[in-house]
């Protein structure tokens, strides 16, 4: 007999606001104790090295180690505790060859190996900034190549005014999945504009190395001026649409997650204030939050026509 989901028997809104406060709960409560969960977990196994260049759109602070990366994460398909992936991720075995359907406004449909799209990539160093909505955040060495050159591989129209991203849906792998924290697949998306600026990259690695499945193997967004719940994971498909996307966790809470998700100190979320966070590994909100996670440089002049409190 097939389950019945909490959702079609109880008033939408009402479950909706029942998801974002567990939500909420657990996030709470892994902040409190995170300290403990990243010294409790086996960072991720060194994998294959790969053959990067060094980029000039890097910052100078130094990075956080392996160990904090692979053991402090957020990535609800394993779990909503940091330390689940760490716990979970390891039994997951992305497919070979792993495949990312192209659909959408683009001439260029249909699916496509990454394989394929990173033999005609020249990899780079990434070393970005970090900023979780929770109050946390990391300085992280990304290995990838801008998304800017895929899209133009897939040929977009003039109708593509967006761009969507799914994870993978793998219950059977992804024990996260079984919950109704959010609705799964995962879903994210970008402004063209956004999705074509340089600092978007996709990313295939970390200090050098292969993804591992805890940080979003074997490929995951990273847009190093906006919260880390748009570092979608795990991608299996890319749709370009001419109406904005309803992301996940906009989906689950729009109170708390704009589509935009630029880090803003000066629009708090509903339960706690964005104005400082915790560099990790310290657990003290010592740092000052920078508007734009201190890229606006590069990337305010998108945004210069919007008010960010109403697009948050």
């Amino acid at each position: 007999m097939d389950r019945i989901r909490s959702s079609d028997i109880t008033d939408r809104q009402i479950y909706l606001n029942r998801r974002a406060f567990i939500a909420a709960a657990l996030a709470a409560t892994g902040a409190a104790v995170s300290g403990t969960r990243v010294r409790a977990q086996e960072p991720a196994a060194r994998g294959r090295k790969l053959v990067t260049v060094r980029s000039s759109l890097s910052t100078a602070e130094p990075p956080n180690s392996w160990e904090h990366l692979t053991t402090y994460n957020n990535f609800y398909e394993f779990g909503t505790r940091k330390s689940d992936p760490a716990r979970n991720a390891p039994k997951f075995k992305p497919r070979q060859p792993w495949t990312i359907a192209i659909e959408g406004e683009c001439a260029k449909k249909g699916p496509i190996a990454l394989e394929d799209v990173l033999r005609g990539e020249t990899l780079e160093d990434r070393i970005y900034r970090h900023r979780c909505v929770e109050g946390w955040s990391m300085v992280i060495p990304w290995v990838g190549f801008p998304l800017a050159n895929l899209i133009k591989r897939c040929e977009p129209t003039s109708k593509a005014k967006f761009i969507e991203f799914t994870t993978l849906h793998d219950v059977g792998q992804m024990p996260g999945q079984r919950s109704d924290v959010l609705e799964w697949p995962y879903v994210e998306g970008l402004r063209m504009d956004e999705a074509l600026h340089p600092l978007t990259i996709v990313a295939v690695g970390l200090y050098g190395e292969v993804l591992p499945n805890q940080n979003g193997a074997p490929l995951r967004l990273v847009v190093p001026w906006k919260y880390g719940f748009k570092g979608i994971k795990s991608i299996v498909k890319i749709r370009f649409t001419e109406k904005q996307p309803v992301s996940s966790w906009q989906l689950s809470w729009p109170q708390a997650y704009g589509f935009y998700a630029n880090v803003n100190p000066a629009v708090d979320h509903p339960e706690w204030s964005q104005a400082t966070e915790a560099r990790l590994p310290s657990l003290f909100k010592t740092t000052k939050t920078v508007l734009f996670n201190g890229y606006g440089d590069q990337v305010a002049s998108l945004y210069s026509s919007m008010d960010l409190r109403k697009n948050y």
